[in-house]
């Protein structure tokens, strides 16, 4: 029995072993699925949309070739319907697949005439013209005679960006609602072979079991061999010599048993016909359960995992209940990254050309004027640098058309003496999809600043109208009503409106100080000039972020006058450094007008409210100087 055992356990541990084995050799799945598409040689941008990228599950691979110039290649993904935003007027190929037969196809998409993408502004493209093209000296291509492209290389609206080299090969796991371009650098054409790749599972989760099961059977079968040879021989006994052979008795009659009566086998007849009748029943039994164990295992499928797309507060191509938000953490991050490396160019050769890179408006107009003045005057301090980084604080606009506004806090490093600097606040706005942001305003927020309750950057903020009523004093009327104050303090109408309590803004240039400048100025000279004090808004836009509490951060650009005129004949008006150095002149006959530029943030409460606007940060300086006749 023993044996019978024995060889049933090797049999079935070599069934196990060899199958354990073959499931990791030579019945192993394919590791990937490769997906592989040529577009037209003269292709400039290729997009590949989210529905192709997630054909398969897993993490995708995506390799570029054939490019003429590998330094100008680039792969970028954004969202789906920014992407086609930045295309507008440009004709690209798009690829699409079908995992189901493995079929791929490459479509070009060429632009209505006029198109001008979801803007409703016209593209800053060159449009392609509509005359009959000329033909083609021998051995150019269309795309070499075409006129080129926008280059898409740098571009803010991307969520990740890989150029040159690091374009060959790009592992992504791309959401639903996004998109990937493909692209050169606008004149020379993208590459032309494009492969997909995405892996696939070659786990084999009952190899190890088989394995490891088999080798127990094969340890038991030999435990069971090796017992049954040692029993057989102890049953077998000692062997002894034997003597002479005894005469054979006689046969005794045979009996014949009855038709009626069952003989009962008996002796070594009997116990080989019951050894062969256990291996049989031995083996019926092991084909029952083998067949009860195979069709347990044939009715139990093996779930296969499911990949989980990235949440989104709304879909990305607009078909959500509300707008996502106009750039991500790691997209910010990046964008301000970029904003400090062109902040830093241009402050080191004050060079306001290298500075219309990255600052607009009021940001702009205020470095402009340093830059002239460090010229001129080489112990002018700079403005503060834009930091990299980190971020304390985003606030992007939840939109899905353009102009896009983002509001940025920053943490500023500690200066030279190692004390704590007052956080940076940027507003930034993007003009058109193929503009990268701007840095409008740029401002040291206020010691202690207490900041509204801001909604996150996972979903972002509404644009609130600059003549929006539900505010405590409308946006478009927050640069003149403050400007207001610091002219005549508490005599003005919106004195009572603004929380003053820790303004230090109002401390250094309110009524208290210009009235004190304008006692200095008589006591010192008398009656041959005058000094008078201004305001009016400047030419800054008025951004407004809405709070959760109904209120919002409102950004304005006032602007003060002051006006030295001359009173008395032969006497004259002298300039200081700063002002000869931006106006040109030293003195003068006649006066020197000044102006300076503010750039401010408030908290603006809602309508109803008992709370009073309040400054939150602010920066100002000299922004225009000259000579009045």
């Amino acid at each position: 029995m023993r044996f019978v055992l024995a060889i049933v356990a090797f049999v079935v541990a070599a069934v196990m072993i060899v199958a354990g084995i073959a499931q990791r050799t030579i019945f192993a799945p394919p590791s990937q699925v490769t997906a592989a598409a040529t577009v037209p040689a003269d292709t400039r941008y290729v997009v590949i949309d989210s529905a192709v990228l997630n054909a398969h599950p897993g993490q995708q691979t995506l390799s570029i070739s054939g490019s003429k110039n590998a330094k100008t290649q680039m792969v970028a993904y954004g969202r789906t319907a920014d992407v086609k935003a930045w295309l507008a007027d440009q004709k690209y190929a798009t690829i699409s697949y079908r995992a189901g037969d493995s079929a791929v196809t490459v479509k070009t998409v060429t632009p209505k005439a006029g198109s001008t993408g979801s803007t409703g502004a016209a593209s800053t493209a060159t449009p392609a013209p509509t005359a009959t093209p000329t033909p083609a000296p021998t051995g150019t291509t269309p795309a070499q005679t075409a006129a080129p492209g926008p280059d898409p290389v740098g571009s803010d609206l991307w969520l990740d960006e890989f150029d040159g080299q690091d374009a060959q090969v790009t592992k992504m796991n791309v959401p639903s609602g996004v998109s990937v371009i493909v692209a050169g650098d606008g004149t020379t054409p993208a590459p032309d072979k494009i492969v997909l790749t995405w892996p696939v599972d070659t786990s084999t989760p009952w190899a190890f079991p088989l394995i490891i099961g088999g080798l127990v059977l094969l340890v038991i079968g030999i435990a069971l061999y090796l017992g049954g040879l040692y029993t057989h021989r102890r049953a077998r006994g000692p062997r002894r010599k034997s003597g002479p052979k005894m005469p054979k008795l006689p046969k005794a009659p045979k009996y014949k048993p009855t038709a009626s009566i069952e003989a009962t086998p008996r002796g070594r007849r009997s116990t080989r016909r019951t050894r062969v009748m256990a291996p049989a029943i031995l083996a019926g039994v092991l084909a029952l359960a083998g067949t009860g164990a195979g069709a347990a295992f044939a009715d139990t499928s093996t779930p296969t995992p499911t990949p989980t797309p990235t949440s989104t507060t709304s879909a990305p191509n607009g078909n959500g209940n509300s707008p996502a938000p106009a750039v991500t953490a790691p997209q910010l991050e990046r964008i301000i990254k970029r904003i400090s490396v062109a902040a830093a160019n241009a402050d080191a050769k004050n060079d306001p050309n290298l500075a219309k890179l990255r600052f607009a408006g009021p940001a702009l107009q205020l470095r402009d004027a340093n830059y002239t003045i460090r010229l001129k005057k080489a112990d002018q301090p700079a403005l503060p640098a834009i930091p990299a980084g980190p971020l304390e604080l985003s606030l992007p606009q939840a939109t899905d058309s353009w102009p896009r506004t983002v509001t940025a806090v920053v943490k500023m490093p500690n200066d030279s003496t190692g004390k704590a600097q007052a956080p940076l606040a940027l507003a930034l706005v993007q003009p058109t999809p193929r503009d990268n942001y701007m840095v409008e305003y740029a401002i040291a927020l206020e010691p202690n600043v207490k900041v509204p309750n801001l909604a996150p950057a996972s979903i972002g903020a509404a644009v609130v109208p600059p003549d929006s009523k539900l505010l405590k004093v409308q946006p478009d009327q927050v640069a003149a009503a403050y400007g207001d104050i610091l002219l005549n303090g508490d005599k003005s109408k919106w004195y009572s409106s603004f929380d003053l309590t820790d303004d230090k803004l109002v401390a250094q240039v309110g009524a208290s100080w210009k009235q004190q400048e304008q006692a200095r100025l008589a006591q010192q000279f008398g009656q041959t000039s005058t000094l008078t004090f201004s305001g009016r808004v400047g030419a800054g836009p008025v951004i407004s972020m809405a709070t959760n509490d109904s209120g919002a951060i409102v950004w304005v650009n006032p602007e003060e006058v002051q006006l030295h005129r001359v009173t008395e004949a032969g006497a004259q008006v002298i300039a200081g450094a700063t002002t000869a150095a931006l106006s040109g002149v030293a003195q003068s006959n006649t006066g020197i007008e000044s102006v300076y530029g503010y750039q401010l943030a408030f908290y603006v409460p809602p309508a109803g409210s008992n709370e009073k606007v309040r400054l939150l940060g602010f920066a100002q300086g000299l922004v225009s100087a000259r000579e009045v006749q």
